[in-house]
């Protein structure tokens, strides 16, 4: 099948979609978009997480055929080569990357929470983080990063 839709701004079209392929998969191996990764593929640990219609999922969950004429947003569509989003530059900042396995997810969720709540306290951020998984860290610079850009963002660098 044929699959068109939004991905960060650009119409895009994958061929030869089968039934059961998953948006991450189309994303990364069909659209080049590696941010999302590809870990547990059961939607426990939140590394492919990205915006559907303005909603995060996890993209490893999501048909393909379910995104037909909708918007997707990766971590790449957040900022760009020339300008990070607030939230990406928080989170190098404050040496919130370990590995970097986790962080697009962590990303997304953090741009997410500040989007609905721009002053956040530590309990609010660990609850919006609670889906993603992160093994290199005890989650203290995550947080950090997440204050950072919350911010930013109340400084007038609101996450697009």
């Amino acid at each position: 099948m044929r699959v068109k839709f939004t991905v960060n701004g650009e119409e895009r079209t994958a061929d030869d979609v089968w039934e059961g392929e998953s948006l991450l998969y189309v994303l990364r191996e069909r659209l080049g978009l590696p941010g999302a990764k590809n870990a547990c593929e059961q939607g426990e640990c939140g590394s492919c997480t990205v915006y559907l219609d303005d909603t995060p999922v996890c993209a490893c969950l999501v048909a393909a055929g379910q995104v037909q004429d909708r918007e997707v947003r990766t971590v790449e569509g957040l900022g760009s080569e020339d300008e990070l989003d607030p939230v990406q530059r928080a989170f190098v900042e404050r040496g919130a990357v370990q590995c970097g396995f986790c962080t697009p997810g962590l990303i997304v969720a953090a741009h997410d929470l500040i989007r609905r709540n721009p002053c956040p306290k530590d309990a609010e951020i660990r609850e919006a983080l609670a889906g993603n998984l992160c093994r290199c860290t005890g989650y203290e610079k995550i947080i950090d990063a997440v204050h950072t850009a919350a911010a930013h963002a109340r400084d007038g660098e609101a996450a697009r």
